[in-house]
């Protein structure tokens, strides 16, 4: 526990919600000191290793991401932002490691790190660690692009007191996110002649209704239902009380589900109004029942048989991976509600459990390419 500590503590303390560079040069340093893996780092900034790269057989990964969401004022010396040594704030209580950072995600960083190293394998095995997945995953899609391209993947987002609280679940899959707008052009005019132009605001509530109409898709993976959602989250427009507004703009909040969105396109069927998409972070559906359950059997002798196949409401870099061809899951040790949060901190017990169970994944990887 001692090392996985430390590791967690060390990664924790280094600021990364501006810039990524000193995390991934502490894991790009730790790899190349305490493993004899091929340590690269691409344009991104994003870390990658591999051992056995060439070895017979499907290549299993473990992915994390070493950048944050920005601290609060609590969580970096001094308590008042950033200072002059710069540091985030980590300390231990009652069993948690306390810190920005620490359940999203650099305490699964460290615990994937040992695991890499430790684990007892012939089989081609990875590491990375990206960039800029709280800002829209622009690592993972970089190293995508590049030619990362594991079979397997075991991503180490949070999948912890799904089933119970404290207990290590694994996720065979998650919600995607789709943000959209949906804009009304209309015509300007004075607002005592009404008939003179075309009001936007008006426009924009048609399509609203529209809106309010769609189904949102659900779907089923490997036992687990996933029920999509589409809300109205935002609407702007006009100018002055006496003017009959020419734009109005409605953003859309959308969580999609594998396989399956809602017809949004049906709002450009009103007249004088367009639909852009913003963001589209894809959702994850696990392929492949036999990786689900051998990484289930390794969480469940750790803890006793607990655990479960669940599915996560939320997007991670898992998203794009799967769509780029990989077999993902998720599991790792954050609870639900606890990332982001101004106390937020990871459960040391859970922390060397996940530890054990990614050694235990990996050393049963064979060049057959799947679980001895």
């Amino acid at each position: 526990m001692g090392e996985l500590r430390d590791l967690t503590e060390r990664l924790v303390s280094i600021p990364s919600h501006d810039d990524e560079t000193a995390a991934g040069d502490a894991i790009a340093s730790w790899l190349r000191e305490e493993t004899d893996a091929d340590v690269t780092r691409d344009d991104a900034g994003n870390v990658l290793a591999w051992r056995n790269r060439d070895a017979d057989g499907d290549s299993l990964a473990f992915v994390g991401h070493h950048d944050v969401v920005p601290p609060d004022e609590r969580q970096t010396e001094g308590g008042g932002g950033e200072t002059a040594a710069g540091d985030y704030v980590v300390y231990e209580a009652d069993g948690r490691l306390y810190g920005r950072g620490t359940a999203d995600m650099k305490g699964a960083d460290a615990a994937m790190l040992l695991a890499f190293r430790d684990a007892d394998t012939d089989g081609p095995l990875a590491f990375a660690s990206f960039v800029g997945e709280e800002t829209g995953g622009e690592g993972a899609r970089s190293a995508i692009d590049d030619g990362f391209a594991p079979d397997y993947a075991i991503v180490g987002e949070g999948s912890t007191g799904y089933s119970d609280p404290g207990v290590l679940d694994v996720a065979v899959a998650h919600k995607g996110r789709r943000a959209s707008t949906v804009t009304a052009a209309g015509e300007a005019a004075h607002a005592s002649e009404v008939e003179s132009g075309e009001n936007a605001v008006y426009r924009a509530c048609d399509a609203v209704d529209v809106i309010r109409g769609l189904d949102a898709p659900d779907a089923d993976v490997l036992g687990q239902h996933l029920s999509g959602s589409v809300a109205v989250t935002e609407i702007e427009g006009g100018t002055a009380w006496n003017v009959i507004p020419e734009s109005c703009s409605v953003t859309v909040d959308e969580r999609t589900v594998p396989g399956a969105r809602a017809d949004l396109e049906r709002v450009e069927g009103v007249a004088g109004v367009s639909w852009t998409v913003d963001q589209d972070l894809p959702p994850m559906a696990c392929d492949d029942a036999g990786f689900a359950d051998a990484v289930l059997d390794a969480a469940r002798v750790e803890q006793d048989g607990a655990g479960e196949h669940v599915a996560k409401p939320h997007a991670t870099d898992a998203g794009w991976l799967s769509a780029a061809g990989t077999t993902c899951l998720v599991c790792g040790p954050a609870e639900r509600g606890e990332a982001h949060t101004a106390d937020e901190s990871v459960s040391l017990a859970v922390l060397e459990r996940c530890r054990r169970v990614y050694t235990d994944v990996a050393g049963a990887w064979s060049t057959a390419g799947r679980p001895r």
